[in-house]
């Protein structure tokens, strides 16, 4: 595939030199087409587009949705955010006999902020020893009987590590807890089957890799556990019966869509629909290949100039971000974006994370340009 040709969908790359997909997606064509169709719809048809257009849009999400995971429709629910998924799933436990959910300290802060809040709830956070991984076994030791759920990363923001869920899924099941994998530094990038992995609960979003911009999240739920899980909180869309207006009685969707909430941001929907329709043509297991050229070839030519990259040696367990150890990241990110370079930062290190738009000059360009720092 000529990969270059790919940059013509995306506008941003006239101007800039875009390594920041870990943060956010940059807008492709297809995205803003979407949002303009969606506005047209709006203008032309009122409320009536929610009858012959827009619930119909949002089937097609979880339908979408479904095939990059390999779930079932029926497995899928819409959010506004992580956050919102999260609680949702989090309100159904009980924590009165199983009050410990298992964590780890590269996970991002909203996966452990939310059982930080919980009354009665024990955080029990895995320490990484080289700030990098956790070693499975650490999840295996840490999650027993008093373990209500453990909730961990596919791929840590930290840095850019891979775990290996499918066992960390099936000790959280052998002591009969629920594992709850939020995903969205990899959907999209990393290949991803939720019945083989044998995850119970996927969380994820359009805003990164799936190229769908903010305002949406995606929750897979295991199809057997849908009926056990009732949420303590809910709105319209989570009841079976929601246009028959009857404030007197409610009652669950039998599919997952019982965890969702309110009126779904229907500009968000159609924008992750044509980040998700990009993907789907491209294919994960391409991007996949893609992916781990660029990394493996950042990677290298980072530590050849010198620098400390704190991303795992082993490249199967790489996914599309470089961390690069600096003294002042934030600075550097600064300084970078003066010269067209788009980059973050977490912590002590400069986040690098090109996608398949991205091409070895790019590295190239970022590397001298972090050796050779003008002001």
């Amino acid at each position: 595939m000529d990969w270059s040709a790919w940059r013509d969908e995306f506008p941003i790359f006239r101007s800039k030199v875009y390594l920041n997909t870990c943060s956010l997606g940059p807008l492709a064509r297809r995205v803003r087409a979407a949002q303009e169709r969606f506005l047209d719809e709006w203008e032309a048809h009122g409320a009536a587009a929610w009858y012959d257009r827009w619930l119909d849009a949002l089937d097609a999400l979880r339908g979408m949705f479904a095939r990059v995971v390999g779930a079932r429709p029926e497995e899928i629910a819409i959010a506004p955010s992580v956050s919102v998924a999260l609680s949702s799933i989090a309100s159904c436990l009980d924590y009165a006999a199983r009050p410990k959910v298992v964590l780890s300290d590269l996970d991002f802060p909203t996966v452990a902020y939310q059982w930080a809040v919980k009354p009665g709830v024990e955080e029990f956070i895995l320490p990484s020893v080289d700030r990098v991984t956790v070693a499975p076994e650490a999840y295996e030791d840490g999650i027993d009987e008093r373990t209500a759920a453990v909730a961990t990363s596919h791929v840590f923001y930290m840095s850019g590590a891979i775990q290996d869920v499918a066992r960390i899924a099936r000790a959280a099941r052998a002591q009969g807890a629920l594992s709850i994998v939020d995903a969205y530094h990899a959907t999209g990038q990393v290949p991803t089957d939720v019945h083989t992995l044998g995850v119970d609960v996927l969380v994820t979003g359009g805003l990164k890799w799936l190229l769908g911009g903010t305002g949406i999240a995606l929750l897979y739920v295991r199809k057997d556990l849908v009926p056990r899980l009732r949420p303590t909180m809910t709105g319209w869309f989570g009841n079976a019966g929601q246009f028959e207006f009857d404030l007197r009685r409610f009652a669950f969707h039998d599919d997952a869509r019982r965890f969702e909430l309110g009126t779904p941001a229907l500009a968000a929907v159609y924008a992750a629909s044509a980040g998700l329709d990009l993907i789907l043509e491209l294919g994960v297991e391409r991007l996949r290949a893609r992916q781990t050229e660029l990394v493996n070839d950042l990677a290298d030519r980072a530590a050849d100039a010198g620098f400390e990259i704190k991303t795992p040696a082993d490249s199967n367990r790489r996914a599309g971000i470089v961390m690069i150890r600096l003294r002042n990241p934030a600075d550097a990110v600064g300084v970078l974006a003066r010269r067209g370079i788009v980059v973050d930062h977490r912590h002590d290190r400069l986040r690098v994370s090109p996608f398949f738009y991205n091409t070895p000059d790019d590295n190239v360009r970022l590397i001298e340009a972090i050796r050779h720092p003008r002001p």
